[in-house]
Protein backbone atom coordinates (compact mmCIF):
# COMPACT_ATOMS: atom_id res chain seq x y z
CA UNK A 1 0.00 0.00 0.00
CA UNK A 2 1.37 3.42 -0.90
CA UNK A 3 1.86 6.02 1.80
CA UNK A 4 -0.53 8.38 0.01
CA UNK A 5 -3.32 5.76 -0.09
CA UNK A 6 -2.75 4.86 3.55
CA UNK A 7 -2.96 8.52 4.55
CA UNK A 8 -6.11 8.95 2.47
CA UNK A 9 -7.78 5.97 4.18
CA UNK A 10 -6.80 7.28 7.62
CA UNK A 11 -8.21 10.70 6.76
CA UNK A 12 -11.47 9.25 5.44
CA UNK A 13 -11.85 7.09 8.54
CA UNK A 14 -11.36 10.05 10.90
CA UNK A 15 -13.98 12.02 8.98
CA UNK A 16 -16.53 9.27 8.33
CA UNK A 17 -16.22 6.77 11.21
CA UNK A 18 -18.46 8.58 13.69
CA UNK A 19 -21.40 9.01 11.35
CA UNK A 20 -20.84 5.52 9.95
CA UNK A 21 -21.07 3.95 13.43
CA UNK A 22 -23.97 6.25 14.35
CA UNK A 23 -25.96 5.32 11.25
CA UNK A 24 -25.28 1.63 11.74
CA UNK A 25 -26.26 1.78 15.41
CA UNK A 26 -29.62 3.20 14.41
CA UNK A 27 -30.09 0.32 11.98
CA UNK A 28 -28.85 -2.64 14.04
CA UNK A 29 -29.63 -1.25 17.53
CA UNK A 30 -26.37 -2.58 18.93
CA UNK A 31 -23.43 -0.24 19.43
CA UNK A 32 -20.89 -3.06 19.64
CA UNK A 33 -22.13 -4.70 16.45
CA UNK A 34 -22.23 -1.32 14.70
CA UNK A 35 -18.56 -0.72 15.48
CA UNK A 36 -17.65 -4.23 14.32
CA UNK A 37 -19.47 -3.65 11.01
CA UNK A 38 -17.73 -0.30 10.55
CA UNK A 39 -14.36 -1.94 11.21
CA UNK A 40 -15.21 -4.64 8.64
CA UNK A 41 -15.90 -1.92 6.10
CA UNK A 42 -12.57 -0.29 6.94
CA UNK A 43 -10.74 -3.59 6.44
CA UNK A 44 -12.44 -3.98 3.07
CA UNK A 45 -11.25 -0.49 2.12
CA UNK A 46 -7.70 -1.34 3.18
CA UNK A 47 -7.84 -4.37 0.88
CA UNK A 48 -9.51 -2.82 -2.16
CA UNK A 49 -8.68 0.88 -2.35
CA UNK A 50 -4.93 0.39 -2.91
CA UNK A 51 -5.88 -1.54 -6.07
CA UNK A 52 -9.00 0.25 -7.27
CA UNK A 53 -8.22 3.70 -5.90
CA UNK A 54 -10.12 5.76 -3.33
CA UNK A 55 -13.76 6.03 -4.54
CA UNK A 56 -15.29 9.39 -5.40
CA UNK A 57 -17.60 9.19 -2.37
CA UNK A 58 -15.65 7.14 0.20
CA UNK A 59 -18.26 7.63 2.92
CA UNK A 60 -20.96 6.16 0.69
CA UNK A 61 -18.71 3.22 -0.15
CA UNK A 62 -18.04 2.47 3.51
CA UNK A 63 -21.72 2.72 4.43
CA UNK A 64 -22.85 0.50 1.57
CA UNK A 65 -20.20 -2.09 2.46
CA UNK A 66 -21.14 -2.03 6.14
CA UNK A 67 -24.84 -2.31 5.25
CA UNK A 68 -24.16 -5.46 3.22
CA UNK A 69 -22.10 -6.90 6.08
CA UNK A 70 -25.02 -6.21 8.43
CA UNK A 71 -27.41 -8.16 6.22
CA UNK A 72 -24.89 -11.02 5.93
CA UNK A 73 -24.51 -11.04 9.71
CA UNK A 74 -28.22 -11.39 10.35
CA UNK A 75 -28.55 -14.07 7.68
CA UNK A 76 -26.05 -16.13 9.66
CA UNK A 77 -27.60 -15.41 13.05
CA UNK A 78 -30.39 -17.15 14.87
CA UNK A 79 -32.42 -13.95 14.78
CA UNK A 80 -32.77 -14.07 10.99
CA UNK A 81 -36.51 -13.61 10.66
CA UNK A 82 -36.93 -10.81 13.18
CA UNK A 83 -33.70 -8.83 12.72
CA UNK A 84 -33.36 -9.24 8.99
CA UNK A 85 -36.94 -8.16 8.59
CA UNK A 86 -36.39 -5.05 10.68
CA UNK A 87 -33.14 -4.06 8.99
CA UNK A 88 -34.27 -4.91 5.48
CA UNK A 89 -37.50 -2.97 5.90
CA UNK A 90 -35.67 0.20 6.99
CA UNK A 91 -32.97 -0.15 4.34
CA UNK A 92 -35.49 -0.79 1.57
CA UNK A 93 -37.64 2.11 2.70
CA UNK A 94 -34.64 4.39 2.52
CA UNK A 95 -33.55 3.09 -0.87
CA UNK A 96 -37.06 3.37 -2.32
CA UNK A 97 -37.55 6.90 -1.01
CA UNK A 98 -34.21 8.20 -2.30
CA UNK A 99 -32.17 6.59 -5.09
CA UNK A 100 -28.92 7.40 -3.27
CA UNK A 101 -28.91 5.44 0.00
CA UNK A 102 -26.20 7.65 1.53
CA UNK A 103 -28.15 10.79 0.75
CA UNK A 104 -30.97 9.32 2.79
CA UNK A 105 -28.60 8.42 5.59
CA UNK A 106 -27.27 11.99 5.58
CA UNK A 107 -30.77 13.25 6.38
CA UNK A 108 -30.45 11.63 9.80
CA UNK A 109 -26.72 12.03 10.37
CA UNK A 110 -27.08 14.92 12.82
CA UNK A 111 -29.58 13.06 14.99
CA UNK A 112 -27.53 9.87 14.76
CA UNK A 113 -24.33 11.57 15.90
CA UNK A 114 -26.16 13.24 18.75
CA UNK A 115 -27.64 9.92 19.85
CA UNK A 116 -24.22 8.28 19.68
CA UNK A 117 -22.63 11.01 21.80
CA UNK A 118 -25.33 10.71 24.46
CA UNK A 119 -24.91 6.93 24.53
CA UNK A 120 -21.11 7.08 24.79
CA UNK A 121 -21.47 9.50 27.72
CA UNK A 122 -24.32 7.65 29.43
CA UNK A 123 -24.15 8.02 33.24
CA UNK A 124 -24.40 4.26 33.65
CA UNK A 125 -20.71 4.20 32.62
CA UNK A 126 -17.75 5.40 34.66
CA UNK A 127 -16.11 8.66 33.56
CA UNK A 128 -13.04 6.71 32.41
CA UNK A 129 -15.22 4.47 30.26
CA UNK A 130 -17.16 7.44 28.86
CA UNK A 131 -13.93 9.15 27.80
CA UNK A 132 -12.51 6.03 26.15
CA UNK A 133 -15.77 5.19 24.35
CA UNK A 134 -16.25 8.77 23.14
CA UNK A 135 -12.76 8.91 21.67
CA UNK A 136 -13.20 5.50 20.07
CA UNK A 137 -16.67 5.94 18.58
CA UNK A 138 -16.79 9.66 17.80
CA UNK A 139 -13.10 10.47 17.53
CA UNK A 140 -12.18 7.51 15.37
CA UNK A 141 -9.08 6.90 17.52
CA UNK A 142 -7.69 3.40 17.81
CA UNK A 143 -7.33 1.73 21.18
CA UNK A 144 -3.57 2.16 20.86
CA UNK A 145 -3.91 5.90 20.20
CA UNK A 146 -6.18 6.40 23.21
CA UNK A 147 -3.83 4.40 25.45
CA UNK A 148 -0.85 6.44 24.24
CA UNK A 149 -2.68 9.71 24.85
CA UNK A 150 -3.45 8.79 28.46
CA UNK A 151 -0.20 6.88 29.08
CA UNK A 152 -2.09 3.73 29.98
CA UNK A 153 -1.59 0.12 28.84
CA UNK A 154 -3.46 -0.66 25.65
CA UNK A 155 -5.09 -3.64 27.38
CA UNK A 156 -6.57 -1.31 30.03
CA UNK A 157 -8.22 0.92 27.43
CA UNK A 158 -9.43 -2.08 25.42
CA UNK A 159 -10.99 -3.56 28.55
CA UNK A 160 -12.75 -0.28 29.36
CA UNK A 161 -14.23 -0.08 25.88
CA UNK A 162 -15.38 -3.71 25.82
CA UNK A 163 -16.95 -3.44 29.27
CA UNK A 164 -18.65 -0.17 28.35
CA UNK A 165 -20.27 -1.69 25.28
CA UNK A 166 -21.35 -4.76 27.27
CA UNK A 167 -22.82 -2.55 29.99
CA UNK A 168 -24.80 -0.52 27.49
CA UNK A 169 -26.01 -3.66 25.74
CA UNK A 170 -27.03 -5.40 28.96
CA UNK A 171 -28.90 -2.32 30.17
CA UNK A 172 -30.80 -2.06 26.88
CA UNK A 173 -30.01 1.65 26.52
CA UNK A 174 -32.20 2.98 23.68
CA UNK A 175 -30.53 4.69 20.74
CA UNK A 176 -32.13 8.07 21.26
CA UNK A 177 -31.54 11.58 22.52
CA UNK A 178 -32.96 11.68 26.06
CA UNK A 179 -36.23 13.47 26.64
CA UNK A 180 -36.22 16.98 28.06
CA UNK A 181 -36.83 15.73 31.60
CA UNK A 182 -33.45 13.99 31.74
CA UNK A 183 -31.63 15.85 28.98
CA UNK A 184 -29.99 18.45 31.22
CA UNK A 185 -28.42 15.89 33.56
CA UNK A 186 -27.25 13.85 30.58
CA UNK A 187 -25.97 17.00 28.85
CA UNK A 188 -23.81 17.84 31.85
CA UNK A 189 -22.23 14.39 31.57
CA UNK A 190 -21.49 14.90 27.86
CA UNK A 191 -19.90 18.30 28.47
CA UNK A 192 -17.88 17.00 31.41
CA UNK A 193 -16.44 14.19 29.28
CA UNK A 194 -15.43 16.60 26.52
CA UNK A 195 -13.76 18.91 29.03
CA UNK A 196 -11.97 15.99 30.70
CA UNK A 197 -10.53 15.05 27.30
CA UNK A 198 -9.53 18.66 26.66
CA UNK A 199 -7.90 19.14 30.07
CA UNK A 200 -5.82 15.99 29.73
CA UNK A 201 -4.43 17.44 26.53
CA UNK A 202 -4.06 20.97 27.94
CA UNK A 203 -2.15 19.90 31.04
CA UNK A 204 -1.14 16.24 30.95
CA UNK A 205 -1.36 14.65 34.39
CA UNK A 206 1.57 12.32 33.76
CA UNK A 207 4.45 11.61 31.41
CA UNK A 208 7.22 13.67 29.87
CA UNK A 209 5.12 16.13 27.84
CA UNK A 210 3.07 18.94 29.33
CA UNK A 211 0.76 19.24 26.32
CA UNK A 212 -1.02 16.68 24.17
CA UNK A 213 -2.53 18.85 21.42
CA UNK A 214 -4.27 15.92 19.72
CA UNK A 215 -6.60 15.50 22.70
CA UNK A 216 -7.34 19.24 22.84
CA UNK A 217 -8.12 19.26 19.13
CA UNK A 218 -10.38 16.22 19.41
CA UNK A 219 -12.35 17.68 22.32
CA UNK A 220 -12.72 20.97 20.47
CA UNK A 221 -13.86 19.20 17.28
CA UNK A 222 -16.52 17.25 19.19
CA UNK A 223 -17.58 20.38 21.07
CA UNK A 224 -18.07 22.29 17.82
CA UNK A 225 -20.03 19.34 16.41
CA UNK A 226 -22.28 19.36 19.47
CA UNK A 227 -22.79 23.13 19.12
CA UNK A 228 -23.97 22.58 15.54
CA UNK A 229 -26.34 19.82 16.58
CA UNK A 230 -27.78 21.70 19.59
CA UNK A 231 -27.41 25.39 18.67
CA UNK A 232 -29.67 26.72 21.45
CA UNK A 233 -27.83 25.12 24.40
CA UNK A 234 -25.90 27.86 26.22
CA UNK A 235 -23.34 25.69 27.99
CA UNK A 236 -22.32 23.92 24.78
CA UNK A 237 -21.29 27.27 23.30
CA UNK A 238 -19.74 28.23 26.63
CA UNK A 239 -17.55 25.12 26.65
CA UNK A 240 -16.52 25.62 23.01
CA UNK A 241 -15.60 29.23 23.81
CA UNK A 242 -13.56 28.13 26.83
CA UNK A 243 -11.66 25.49 24.85
CA UNK A 244 -11.02 27.84 21.93
CA UNK A 245 -9.66 30.64 24.11
CA UNK A 246 -7.50 28.29 26.17
CA UNK A 247 -6.20 26.61 23.00
CA UNK A 248 -5.17 30.01 21.65
CA UNK A 249 -2.28 30.08 24.15
CA UNK A 250 -0.69 26.80 23.08
CA UNK A 251 2.27 28.25 21.17
CA UNK A 252 3.21 30.47 24.14
CA UNK A 253 2.88 27.91 26.93
CA UNK A 254 6.18 26.09 26.45
CA UNK A 255 9.79 27.19 26.17
CA UNK A 256 11.93 25.89 23.27
CA UNK A 257 13.09 23.18 25.67
CA UNK A 258 9.49 22.14 26.38
CA UNK A 259 9.30 23.64 29.88
CA UNK A 260 6.08 25.36 31.06
CA UNK A 261 5.72 29.14 30.90
CA UNK A 262 3.26 30.68 33.35
CA UNK A 263 0.35 32.72 31.98
CA UNK A 264 1.76 36.03 33.22
CA UNK A 265 5.14 35.32 31.60
CA UNK A 266 3.84 34.26 28.19
CA UNK A 267 4.61 36.14 24.99
CA UNK A 268 1.10 37.21 24.06
CA UNK A 269 2.06 37.93 20.47
CA UNK A 270 2.26 34.14 20.09
CA UNK A 271 -1.37 33.68 21.07
CA UNK A 272 -3.58 32.55 18.21
CA UNK A 273 -5.87 35.51 17.60
CA UNK A 274 -8.02 33.60 15.11
CA UNK A 275 -8.91 31.15 17.89
CA UNK A 276 -9.47 34.04 20.30
CA UNK A 277 -11.91 35.69 17.87
CA UNK A 278 -13.68 32.37 17.36
CA UNK A 279 -13.87 31.87 21.12
CA UNK A 280 -15.30 35.33 21.69
CA UNK A 281 -17.92 34.67 19.00
CA UNK A 282 -18.85 31.36 20.69
CA UNK A 283 -19.04 33.22 23.99
CA UNK A 284 -21.40 35.77 22.49
CA UNK A 285 -23.64 32.96 21.21
CA UNK A 286 -23.65 31.45 24.70
CA UNK A 287 -24.71 34.72 26.30
CA UNK A 288 -27.56 35.11 23.81
CA UNK A 289 -29.00 31.67 24.63
CA UNK A 290 -30.21 32.37 28.17
CA UNK A 291 -30.44 35.02 30.85
CA UNK A 292 -28.32 33.23 33.46
CA UNK A 293 -24.74 32.09 33.02
CA UNK A 294 -23.59 28.49 33.43
CA UNK A 295 -20.27 27.25 34.76
CA UNK A 296 -18.56 26.81 31.38
CA UNK A 297 -19.77 30.21 30.18
CA UNK A 298 -18.44 31.86 33.34
CA UNK A 299 -15.07 30.16 32.91
CA UNK A 300 -15.02 31.31 29.29
CA UNK A 301 -15.70 34.88 30.42
CA UNK A 302 -12.72 34.62 32.78
CA UNK A 303 -10.52 33.29 29.97
CA UNK A 304 -11.75 36.14 27.75
CA UNK A 305 -10.49 38.69 30.30
CA UNK A 306 -6.98 37.33 29.75
CA UNK A 307 -7.38 36.99 25.98
CA UNK A 308 -8.45 40.61 25.58
CA UNK A 309 -5.53 41.98 27.61
CA UNK A 310 -2.36 42.76 25.66
CA UNK A 311 -0.25 42.64 28.84
CA UNK A 312 -0.62 41.11 32.34
CA UNK A 313 -0.86 44.50 34.06
CA UNK A 314 -3.79 45.42 31.79
CA UNK A 315 -5.87 42.46 32.95
CA UNK A 316 -9.07 43.40 34.76
CA UNK A 317 -8.46 41.26 37.84
CA UNK A 318 -11.31 42.83 39.78
CA UNK A 319 -13.76 41.66 37.09
CA UNK A 320 -12.18 38.20 37.22
CA UNK A 321 -12.77 38.08 40.99
CA UNK A 322 -16.43 39.05 40.43
CA UNK A 323 -16.78 36.27 37.84
CA UNK A 324 -15.22 33.79 40.27
CA UNK A 325 -17.68 34.94 42.94
CA UNK A 326 -20.49 33.96 40.56
CA UNK A 327 -18.76 30.67 39.66
CA UNK A 328 -18.35 29.74 43.33
CA UNK A 329 -22.12 30.08 43.77
CA UNK A 330 -22.74 27.54 40.99
CA UNK A 331 -19.73 25.29 41.55
CA UNK A 332 -18.38 25.67 45.11
CA UNK A 333 -15.57 23.17 44.65
CA UNK A 334 -12.22 23.55 46.48
CA UNK A 335 -10.43 23.93 43.12
CA UNK A 336 -12.66 26.88 42.17
CA UNK A 337 -11.98 28.44 45.58
CA UNK A 338 -8.24 28.02 44.96
CA UNK A 339 -8.50 29.68 41.55
CA UNK A 340 -10.48 32.50 43.13
CA UNK A 341 -7.71 32.94 45.72
CA UNK A 342 -5.21 33.45 42.89
CA UNK A 343 -7.45 36.08 41.29
CA UNK A 344 -7.89 37.84 44.64
CA UNK A 345 -4.10 37.86 45.09
CA UNK A 346 -3.67 39.52 41.70
CA UNK A 347 -6.40 42.07 42.39
CA UNK A 348 -5.75 42.87 46.05
CA UNK A 349 -2.27 41.56 46.87
CA UNK A 350 -0.61 38.23 47.77
CA UNK A 351 -1.59 38.43 51.47
CA UNK A 352 -5.30 38.57 50.58
CA UNK A 353 -4.87 35.57 48.31
CA UNK A 354 -2.90 33.58 50.88
CA UNK A 355 -5.57 34.20 53.51
CA UNK A 356 -8.02 32.45 51.19
CA UNK A 357 -5.66 29.65 50.14
CA UNK A 358 -4.50 28.66 53.65
CA UNK A 359 -7.88 27.26 54.84
CA UNK A 360 -7.86 24.93 51.83
CA UNK A 361 -5.00 23.02 53.47
CA UNK A 362 -7.68 21.30 55.57
CA UNK A 363 -9.68 20.24 52.51
CA UNK A 364 -9.27 16.43 52.10
CA UNK A 365 -9.93 16.50 48.35
CA UNK A 366 -6.88 18.77 47.85
CA UNK A 367 -4.50 16.70 49.97
CA UNK A 368 -2.71 15.37 46.88
CA UNK A 369 -3.48 18.27 44.53
CA UNK A 370 -0.11 19.69 43.54
CA UNK A 371 -1.45 23.12 42.55
CA UNK A 372 -2.39 24.01 46.15
CA UNK A 373 1.22 24.01 47.44
CA UNK A 374 2.30 25.49 44.10
CA UNK A 375 -0.04 28.46 44.55
CA UNK A 376 0.91 28.88 48.21
CA UNK A 377 4.60 28.73 47.27
CA UNK A 378 4.11 31.50 44.72
CA UNK A 379 2.24 33.74 47.16
CA UNK A 380 4.74 33.10 49.96
CA UNK A 381 7.58 33.94 47.58
CA UNK A 382 5.92 37.24 46.66
CA UNK A 383 5.61 38.03 50.38
CA UNK A 384 9.33 37.35 50.90
CA UNK A 385 8.86 34.13 52.90
CA UNK A 386 11.41 32.24 50.81
CA UNK A 387 12.05 29.23 53.05
CA UNK A 388 8.35 28.47 53.38
CA UNK A 389 7.94 29.00 49.64
CA UNK A 390 10.76 26.56 48.89
CA UNK A 391 9.10 23.91 51.05
CA UNK A 392 5.79 24.39 49.23
CA UNK A 393 7.36 24.14 45.77
CA UNK A 394 9.16 20.94 46.77
CA UNK A 395 5.89 19.47 48.06
CA UNK A 396 4.13 20.42 44.82
CA UNK A 397 6.92 18.78 42.80
CA UNK A 398 6.54 15.58 44.82
CA UNK A 399 2.79 15.48 44.12
CA UNK A 400 2.81 15.89 40.33
CA UNK A 401 3.33 12.96 37.97
CA UNK A 402 4.27 15.15 35.02
CA UNK A 403 8.02 15.32 34.46
CA UNK A 404 8.04 18.82 32.95
CA UNK A 405 5.89 20.22 35.74
CA UNK A 406 8.03 18.55 38.40
CA UNK A 407 11.27 19.97 36.98
CA UNK A 408 9.70 23.43 36.75
CA UNK A 409 8.60 23.35 40.40
CA UNK A 410 11.98 22.08 41.58
CA UNK A 411 13.54 24.97 39.69
CA UNK A 412 11.32 27.42 41.54
CA UNK A 413 12.26 25.79 44.83
CA UNK A 414 15.94 26.17 43.98
CA UNK A 415 15.43 29.84 43.16
CA UNK A 416 14.01 30.37 46.65
CA UNK A 417 17.25 29.13 48.20
CA UNK A 418 19.44 31.53 46.18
Amino acid sequence: MTTATHQAINAVWRIESARLIAGLTRLVRDIGLAEDLAQDALLAALERWPVSGVPENPGAWLMATAKNRAIDHFRRSATLDRKLGEVSYELEAKEMAVPDFITAMDDDVGDDLLRLLFIACHPILSKEAQVALTLRLLGGLTTQEIARAFLLPEATIAQRIVRAKRTLGAAGIPFEVPREAERQSRMSSVLEVLYLIFNEGYGATAGDDLLRPALCNEALRLGRLLAELIPHEQEVHGLVALMEIQSSRTAARLSPAGDPILLLDQDRTLWDHTLICSGLASLQRAQLCAKGLGTYTLQALIAACHAQSSAPDETNWVRIVVLYDALVQLMPSPVVHLNRAVAVAMAFGPKAGLDLADPLLHEPSLASYYLLPSVRGDLLHKLGHFEEARSQFERAAALTSNTRERNFLLGRAKDCAN
